[in-house]
This record gives structure tokens, sequence and C-alpha cells, in this order.
């Protein structure tokens, strides 16, 4: 793969990232916001078992890649995004 394809396409998957503490367990992923409604969100734990709610499902039976996100996350997401931790680069 040549050095700028290489380039574009870190930049595409990782460009923006910013980490994210979950208010309620302290659970840490790295967020994009690429509109106002659209939320980019990639895990750098095991979800189903740093996150207490995806524990629980997962432990209900529910796989954790069927699983949406946690409302304490988004919550955590929306109030960094009010806080504007997303800005422009």
């Amino acid at each position: 793969m040549r050095a700028e394809t290489r380039s574009d396409t870190e930049e595409f998957l990782t460009g923006g990232l910013r980490p994210v503490s979950c208010h309620a367990c302290a659970t840490t992923v790295l967020v994009k916001k690429n509109s106002p409604k659209h939320t980019s969100i990639q895990w750098t734990t095991d979800a189903g078992t740093s996150c207490p709610v995806f524990a629980e499902r997962v432990a209900e039976g529910t796989h954790p890649a069927l699983l949406d996100t946690c409302e304490r996350l988004r919550e955590s997401i929306a109030a960094a995004a009010r806080e504007g931790v997303f800005g422009h680069d």
C-alpha cells in the first residue's frame, strides 16, 4: 500500500477521535462526531466486561456486537459535545 493511501486510510479511521469517559462507570471510549446526529464510537476495552450496562445485557444472553450503546455513555458523549470536546480540527 502506498504511503499516501495508508495515511488517508489512517486519517479516515482515526482522525477526529477523542477520548470520552462515561460519567457513570469511567469506561473510556474514542468518539468522533461526524454530524450532530452521527456519532462514531470505538471501544478500547471489551464492552461486555468494562461497561456494567453491557455486562448485564451480555449476562442475559445478548451478544455485545448486537448492542447499540449504553444510555449512560450516550449521555456522557452528549455532555462532551456540549462542552466542545469535538470542536473543529
